[in-house]
Protein backbone atom coordinates (compact mmCIF):
# COMPACT_ATOMS: atom_id res chain seq x y z
CA UNK A 1 0.00 0.00 0.00
CA UNK A 2 1.19 3.21 -1.00
CA UNK A 3 1.87 5.90 1.93
CA UNK A 4 0.63 8.87 1.28
CA UNK A 5 1.70 10.75 4.92
CA UNK A 6 4.55 12.02 5.60
CA UNK A 7 6.91 9.33 6.55
CA UNK A 8 10.46 10.43 6.73
CA UNK A 9 12.44 12.11 9.09
CA UNK A 10 14.28 15.48 8.02
CA UNK A 11 12.42 16.07 5.04
CA UNK A 12 13.87 19.63 4.43
CA UNK A 13 17.69 18.47 4.57
CA UNK A 14 16.63 15.59 2.20
CA UNK A 15 14.98 17.96 0.07
CA UNK A 16 17.92 19.96 0.21
CA UNK A 17 20.47 17.05 -0.38
CA UNK A 18 18.34 16.68 -3.62
CA UNK A 19 18.85 20.25 -4.35
CA UNK A 20 22.87 20.33 -4.08
CA UNK A 21 23.03 16.94 -6.31
CA UNK A 22 21.70 19.07 -9.13
CA UNK A 23 24.36 21.37 -8.79
CA UNK A 24 26.36 22.08 -12.00
CA UNK A 25 24.63 19.29 -13.96
CA UNK A 26 23.02 20.47 -17.23
CA UNK A 27 19.26 20.11 -17.90
CA UNK A 28 20.29 16.75 -19.48
CA UNK A 29 22.16 15.48 -16.75
CA UNK A 30 20.22 16.56 -13.96
CA UNK A 31 17.47 14.44 -16.24
CA UNK A 32 19.57 11.48 -16.69
CA UNK A 33 20.54 11.95 -12.54
CA UNK A 34 17.01 12.10 -11.93
CA UNK A 35 16.40 8.63 -13.97
CA UNK A 36 18.75 7.00 -12.44
CA UNK A 37 17.55 8.15 -8.48
CA UNK A 38 14.13 6.62 -9.88
CA UNK A 39 15.31 3.67 -10.73
CA UNK A 40 17.35 3.11 -7.34
CA UNK A 41 14.78 3.95 -5.41
CA UNK A 42 12.46 2.18 -7.42
CA UNK A 43 14.36 -0.96 -6.46
CA UNK A 44 14.22 0.19 -2.72
CA UNK A 45 10.61 -0.02 -2.84
CA UNK A 46 10.97 -3.21 -4.23
CA UNK A 47 6.59 -4.21 -4.67
CA UNK A 48 4.97 -3.73 -8.36
CA UNK A 49 2.11 -2.48 -6.92
CA UNK A 50 3.19 0.30 -4.74
CA UNK A 51 5.36 1.57 -7.55
CA UNK A 52 2.59 1.82 -9.94
CA UNK A 53 0.82 3.44 -7.14
CA UNK A 54 3.24 5.97 -6.93
CA UNK A 55 3.65 6.02 -10.57
CA UNK A 56 -0.18 6.64 -11.01
CA UNK A 57 -0.31 9.61 -8.19
CA UNK A 58 2.69 11.50 -9.23
CA UNK A 59 0.77 11.67 -13.17
CA UNK A 60 -2.89 12.62 -11.32
CA UNK A 61 -1.18 15.57 -9.61
CA UNK A 62 0.96 16.41 -12.59
CA UNK A 63 -2.25 16.43 -14.59
CA UNK A 64 -3.68 18.58 -11.36
CA UNK A 65 -1.79 21.63 -12.05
Amino acid sequence: MLETNLNFNRPDESYALLIKAHEGLSEAESHAMNARLILILMNQIGDHAVIADALALARDLHAAT
